[in-house]
């Protein structure tokens, strides 16, 4: 299956539905965190919806491109990104964290189709991604494989000692993301563990870095094509963004990284995203059959 390469406002569309699938499932399930899914969901939609060569139809094709998202607790994203992608139903969902669902609130290659490696503790995803990319080397493969950090995790040494083996291999086809939103679960990033210059240190490590703004959706695409033109060494994207973007009262605040909005907290999110509690749960439910959902022009709005 080829990439799919929707439009800019298909995009847009398609990341305004993400956010919604976010507020309606954390609501469902009154579990699970709200401030980086949010921040996420712009690049996130970006990278799923015109960067990667993924067939959910299929998912052992060997050719595929590879994806991690090492920041595993952000799965209200990576599930709602899955499902409007065609991975598996919208419906699945209402599931969220649930018993008699699929989706854990850290992704499982067990549990949920189309996961590649298990997530949950910080710090590995990178390394998991080096083993992607070198191997696919041995494979003679052209398949791309993208690694999604948290700047909060730039402070596990792990991820350096990656950093190190894929710059020294020249994994030109290795692309981390890092949804830069300078907030971690007690604070800011630089208060907890100062990480800045942090572009500085991925070009010393020798990364080729860009750095966008990860809620610009035309600079995010700029930013992928990029990485793919450049050869002889891995890239690295430092996606600025805000925590909990989209919603008012959740923006720039720590205290959202893992909590989950109340019903009434809810409506009124949904409510700056154009929708219902109601209204999007319908929607939700009404899509049961495994698919790239439609536009709005096809849809509960």
């Amino acid at each position: 299956m080829p990439r799919l390469q929707l439009s800019l406002d298909e995009l847009r569309e398609r990341a305004l539905f993400v956010r919604r699938d976010i507020i309606t499932l954390l609501a469902r399930s009154q579990s699970g965190h709200s401030g980086g899914p949010l921040s996420s969901t712009d690049f996130g939609t970006a990278l799923f919806f015109h960067e990667m060569d993924v067939n959910p139809e299929r998912l052992d094709d060997p050719g595929r491109d590879l994806w991690h998202f090492s920041i595993g607790h952000v799965t209200p994203v990576i599930y709602s990104l899955m499902a409007e992608r065609g991975y598996f139903p919208l419906v699945d969902l209402l599931g969220f964290r649930q018993f008699k669902g699929h989706l854990q609130g850290h992704p499982s290659k067990h549990d949920t189709p189309g996961i590649e490696v298990s997530a949950g503790s910080l710090g590995q995803g990178l390394s998991v991604c080096c083993g992607m990319a070198y191997g696919s080397r041995f494979d003679r493969s052209t398949r791309r494989v993208y690694c999604v950090m948290g700047d909060g995790e730039q402070q596990e040494g792990q991820i350096w000692e990656a950093s190190m083996f894929a710059a020294h291999y020249k994994l030109d086809n290795l692309c981390a993301v890092i949804d830069y939103n300078r907030k971690q679960i007690d604070g800011d990033v630089q208060d907890v563990l100062g990480i800045a210059p942090l572009a500085d240190k991925w070009r010393a490590f020798g990364w080729h870095v860009v750095e966008v703004d990860g809620h610009d959706i035309p600079g995010v695409l700029a930013a992928f094509d990029e990485a793919r033109a450049t050869k002889g060494k891995p890239t690295v994207i430092l996606a600025h963004t805000v925590m909990g973007k989209g919603i008012s009262f959740m923006e720039d605040d720590y205290k959202w990284h893992g909590v989950p909005p109340s019903v009434e907290q809810a409506e009124k999110a949904l409510a700056e995203l154009g929708t219902s509690l109601a209204s999007w749960t319908r929607r939700l439910e009404t899509h049961t059959a495994r698919a790239v959902t439609p536009s709005a022009n096809g849809g509960a709005s």
